[in-house]
């Protein structure tokens, strides 16, 4: 066993948002302002009761994890509400599905810029124990800002490959909770799944992970949701990577 894992195990795939940066916060109210919104609007046209985004409930259910056009879909639909598609370059006032991705996509860039971006200092350690234990890596991200995000972090270099959602964009892999983008980054790397790891904190990105049949799946719980982990598929649960530094 090496740092926790089983000993299989050769290469690790990790999630962005969550696990190693400090940006989930940031993707929910920038989920939450947009949502709402554009469901202030939607209760004024149609003369029914607003029910607010919940930061909460609805960014675990429905947008964590996801890509921004599955993330949308998703939660619209649990409204019963139903938009037109649209183009992947919608402009953000669009009333479609990607105008509002869009939209939210605008809002988490500017939040960035203005604020920086902070990584988890255990899960950075954890990353370079890896490195040093002669473990691939890649990240794995729906992002299409992964990319920027991992350059403006300072940990760029700690990885081997990087599958974000611009690359499932050209070569048209499906979001989490399919496992296709996590297959990606093992193959990436020249591994099959079950010589590899993820460690994922959204419930879609565990649910990936298992669908994936992967040697291991860790949840990392950042919001007090373990149980709910477990139920998705995570082999062991941590509140932080550092954990995983005391197994060795």
């Amino acid at each position: 066993m090496t740092l926790g894992l089983p000993g299989a195990v050769r290469g690790c795939l990790f999630d962005l948002d969550g696990v190693l940066t400090r940006t989930a916060a940031v993707h929910d109210a920038a989920w939450k302002e947009v949502f709402d919104v554009f469901l202030h609007a939607r209760a004024a046209q149609t003369d029914t009761p607003f029910v607010a985004f919940d930061a909460d409930a609805d960014y675990d259910r429905y947008v964590d994890g996801r890509a921004r056009a599955d993330g949308t879909r998703a939660f619209l639909a649990s409204r019963g509400i139903e938009l037109p598609e649209g183009q992947p370059d919608d402009p953000p006032a669009a009333e479609t599905v990607y105008g509002l991705g869009n939209r939210k996509n605008i809002l988490v860039l500017e939040r960035l810029q203005r604020n920086g971006i902070e990584v988890f200092e255990g899960s950075v350690r954890f990353v370079k124990a890896v490195r040093d234990a002669g473990l691939r890596r890649a990240v794995v991200s729906a992002s299409a800002n992964a990319a920027q995000v991992l350059a403006a972090a300072g940990i760029a270099e700690l990885f081997d490959a990087r599958i974000d959602g611009v690359v499932a964009a050209e070569r048209h892999l499906a979001g989490k909770p399919a496992p296709d983008m996590f297959l990606a980054g093992a193959d990436a790397l020249g591994l099959s799944p079950a010589e590899a790891a993820v460690f994922e904190d959204a419930l879609a990105g565990v649910a990936a992970g298992r669908a994936g049949a992967f040697a291991c799946v860790v949840g990392v719980d950042r919001v007090g949701q373990a149980e709910a982990l477990r139920q998705h598929g995570a082999d062991l649960v941590v509140a932080d990577l550092s954990e995983l530094l005391d197994r060795r």
